[in-house]
């Protein structure tokens, strides 16, 4: 046994596998193609169809294997409070679909353990289901002795995918850490709680299809799953206990202890937090490279908690401003040369972190104000769990630095309720994401993947040509395998050659006619179900289409010229906006239409009309210069190479297709194209908005739909020139002109208005104002009509002209709304007044809730009979 690094033990795992004969295949994206699966969480995720005999391996593979980045988050507060849960980690794993089996996998295991790790064969350990004595006999065969297999009961070594389906017994390999660290029972062996037996590697045996009855019927082709953590392996090679110890984390502990100034090792409060700073990186890190941004749901509220929860811990170490870029570059720099997209995206990730590390700043100091609005509230010195909950969840508040703030004032926190509205948390996370990987075997719907295995793969000509003679392979009504669709009837054709483009890559599908001897259909649409194979949607206008027929395949040539149009501008406006805004852009989605065009990109603020004006400049420059655009199919590797540009988030295959604009653009797409940028005509930009955290978005036209965007705008710009009766290029100014004599008009509204008002008010001061038990004014009265902003200015008039030391309750029933206002004075909040208190006790009244600060609180309602009652709490209250 001899040290190596977490690079040298995954290259080493893989290069094995591949020379048994497993094609090693690059880890799939952390955003898996399964809907029913929040984040990639197991290796066996991206080859579940192949598990299912739905697709196949090209000879001479006889399996996969590959180094999965996973992500999983159902555990995140148990992370960091130990050496072992992590939500980033890599997952070694080796898989067969019918190939190889039982034999060649124990084999293999244990001789890539011995002879490639050294591990030495006394500390190896293996547990098997209870009722497997088929691998107990292999294992015994390969030499390992009897002594050292421990049998397990179904809990522990049988692997299932649900209720019924593909399962099939574990065995799990088991490093002997030494009797110092284990519980020190005579009968301790793998199984125990204790950290003694160390399970490294775990060999699934998929052998049987599980039957409604409980029995297990044998599967026609016996698979393969193996998994074995990197991570834990690397520790065992490294000789540590914790994974926090091997090369690649430390190095991470070593970012934090240097920006803390705190030493890894001597207190569990900071160890616990550089352990997490360092878990959670890694996963922000790839989560972003991978397509994910922050958001309040889904994986992007996966991404922020992660993100919040680092910067927390980082909080708590005295970490001054911003310092998750540190890690980032750590990351980077070290797991880069295996996982190129983080090294793609290292200015993206960075401006992302960034942007969450400045906003939660912002949410930190709202929930210090909503923890102190809180106390400020209580009646007791118990603080409810459900509000340590809330700044736990919301504000990002663990609960130690709750408790931490409110022992400072001599306060408890509920921890028994707290810890109920976590456990609620949990099932509504477990029940979101339906467990793990597994759980989700039964939701892939094999039967276009079925239809493909029959017909074979369509091609596609559509590059070069728009009409295409074919033969009808397939057709489908109501998702129903056909052999005939008649006139009137809609369904799905599939043939053996097509020039029709299938939606993909934010390209619409195209549209079109396919018609024969006997019939005649419109194309309404055409998508791709499975990779290859091309769905087109029909209506049968006349006749009848069978399976067999010879046809013409023929597409909306008009409507694909704009679409090409529409398509080489995206890519064009994408090279701009990266020229003005910078590197950090990254297109995160897209629509290519006939009409229009619409694509989503990374940024951090909005585009300012001057910047939107220079990316117009340089793409029209681009469009007008007469630019060639060329296709060319390259490896993903050197696509890389040479600078081209991957689409966010986007999935890619080992061979390309590169659409290069005359070098101005590089980009990897399938869509379809322009063979110049002059066929664009021009492009014009009609929209910019924000579509969320970090993502804004733009909306273009080009060509015949630019021109007719141009004369909408300027027929809009000469009638409302006729209107206000100027020149076409006047109109600004008068426009102007116009709406400041009009605020000047509204100005002096206003203040009549006000002054109309405050003459009201002093005669109900005079009828109303009372004397509060604490001694400041108050005026507690019923004003209706007003809103609420009708009623802060009437407090702004009152407390002009009363005491230093004074408060006031406005009730109001506006309309049918009614409405509850409470303010008062610094001077009267030291002599005891507290709206946010006294809005929370007297809002039940009108059926309502609010709140607000100790100086003004507000409250709305459902119950507008409840606004004299309210009242009269208050002035209980008060006086």
């Amino acid at each position: 046994m001899h040290y190596m690094t977490t690079a040298e033990i995954r290259e080493a795992y893989l290069h094995y596998f591949e020379e048994k004969g497993c094609k090693r295949m690059p880890s799939s994206s952390l955003i898996p193609d399964d809907p029913s699966l929040l984040l990639t969480s197991a290796g066996m995720v991206q080859f579940k169809p192949y598990f299912l005999q739905q697709k196949h391996l090209e000879a001479p593979y006889i399996g996969t294997t590959t180094v999965q980045k996973c992500v999983r988050t159902n555990d995140i507060d148990i992370i960091g409070t130990d050496g072992r849960h992590l939500s980033f980690f890599e997952m070694l794993g080796n898989f067969s679909f019918g190939e190889y089996f039982k034999n060649e996998m124990c084999a293999w295991a244990l001789d890539f353990s011995v002879n490639v790790l050294g591990l030495p064969m006394e500390k190896l350990y293996f547990t098997v289901f209870e009722n497997d004595d088929e691998t107990i006999e292999i294992w015994k065969g390969l030499g390992v002795e009897e002594s050292h297999i421990t049998k397990l009961g179904e809990d522990d070594n049988f692997w299932r995918a649900g209720p019924t389906g593909p399962c099939g017994p574990c065995s799990e390999i088991y490093f002997d850490q030494g009797p110092e660290v284990g519980c020190g029972s005579p009968d301790c062996a793998p199984g125990c709680d204790c950290d003694r037996f160390l399970e490294y590697w775990n060999c699934v045996f998929t052998q049987y299809d599980g039957q409604e009855d409980g029995t297990l019927a044998p599967l026609p082709k016996k698979n393969i799953d193996t998994g074995m953590g990197l991570e834990r392996i690397a520790a065992i090679m490294q000789g540590v206990q914790s994974n926090f110890d091997t090369d690649v984390l430390h190095g991470l502990i070593q970012v934090g202890e240097r920006l803390s100034g705190k030493t890894y090792g001597e207190e569990e409060a900071v160890d616990m937090a550089l352990r997490v700073m360092a878990d959670h990186a890694r996963s922000v890190t790839f989560m972003i490279a991978d397509g994910i941004l922050p958001s309040n749901e889904g994986r992007g509220y996966v991404l922020r908690r992660l993100l919040r929860r680092a910067v927390m811990k980082g909080h708590l170490l005295n970490i001054e401003g911003a310092f998750l870029g540190s890690f980032v570059d750590n990351i980077i720099d070290v797991m880069g040369p295996v996982y190129p997209e983080i090294v793609e995206n290292r200015e993206l990730i960075h401006r992302v972190v960034l942007s969450e590390e400045e906003r939660f700043g912002a949410t930190l100091r709202q929930g210090r104000t909503f923890l102190a609005e809180e106390l400020d509230a209580l009646s007791g010195n118990m603080l409810s769990g459900q509000a340590a909950f809330t700044l736990h969840d919301t504000y990002g508040f663990p609960l130690e630095v709750t408790q931490e703030m409110c022992a400072e004032r001599g306060i408890e926190v509920d921890t028994k309720e707290f810890e109920e509205c976590m456990q609620r948390q949990r099932e509504r996370a477990r029940a979101a994401t339906q467990g793990d990987a597994e759980a989700a075997w039964s939701t892939y719907d094999g039967s276009m993947n079925a239809i493909l295995e029959e017909v074979g793969a369509t091609e596609f000509c559509g590059y070069a040509q728009n009409e295409a003679q074919a033969t009808v392979k397939a057709l489908v009504r109501d998702g129903q395998r056909v052999t005939e669709l008649h006139a009137g009837e809609e369904g799905g054709i599939v043939l053996d050659v097509t020039p029709f483009y299938a939606e993909m890559g934010g390209q619409v599908g195209d549209t079109g006619a396919i018609f024969g001897a006997s019939g005649r259909a419109a194309v309404s649409d055409t998508k791709q179900p499975e990779k290859g194979l091309y769905m087109h949607y029909v209506r049968v206008e006349e006749g009848t289409l069978s399976q067999g027929d010879a046809v013409t395949a023929s597409i909306d040539v008009l409507r694909r010229e704009r679409i090409r149009r529409n398509h080489t501008a995206t890519h064009i406006l994408h090279r701009a906006l990266r020229e003005v805004l910078g590197d950090h852009v990254k297109q995160a989605g897209s629509l290519v239409a006939p009409d229009r065009l619409r694509f989503d990109f990374t940024h951090f603020e909005g585009v300012t009309r001057e910047q939107l004006d220079q990316v117009e400049e340089i793409a029209n420059r681009i469009i007008m210069e007469n630019h060639a655009v060329n296709t060319y199919e390259t490896s993903l590797s050197q696509a890389r190479e040479s600078g081209v540009t991957a689409l966010f988030g986007e999935k890619y295959g080992e061979v390309v297709r590169v659409v290069d604009v005359d070098g101005f653009s590089k980009e990897l797409c399938g869509g379809t194209h322009v063979s110049n940028t002059a066929e664009i005509g021009f492009v014009k930009i009609t929209v910019e908005q924000s579509v969320g955290a970090n993502l804004r978005r733009i909306e273009a036209v080009s060509s015949f739909d630019a021109l007719s965007y141009m004369h909408r705008m300027e027929a809009e710009l000469r009638a409302t020139a006729a209107e206000l009766n100027v020149p076409l290029f006047d109109v600004n100014e008068r426009t102007a002109s116009t709406l400041a004599t009009l605020k000047d008009l509204q100005f002096k509204n206003k203040r009549a208005r006000q002054a109309a008002a405050a003459g009201s008010l002093r005669q109900i001061v005079d009828e109303n104002l009372k004397r509060a038990k604490a001694g400041y004014q108050l005026l507690a009265v019923r004003i209706d009509n007003m809103d609420a902003g009708a009623l802060r200015n009437s407090w702004d008039i009152f407390r002009g002209h009363a005491e230093p030391a004074c408060a006031c309750v406005f009730v109001s029933l506006n309309g049918e709304t009614p409405l509850i206002m409470a303010a008062g004075t610094d001077e009267a909040v030291e002599a005891g007044f507290n709206a946010g208190a006294l809005i929370k006790k007297i809002a039940p009244a009108i059926k309502g809730g609010g709140g607000g600060k100790p100086t003004m609180a507000q409250a709305g309602g459902k119950d507008a009979s409840g606004l004299d009652e309210a009242l009269r709490l208050a002035l209980q209250e008060l006086m």
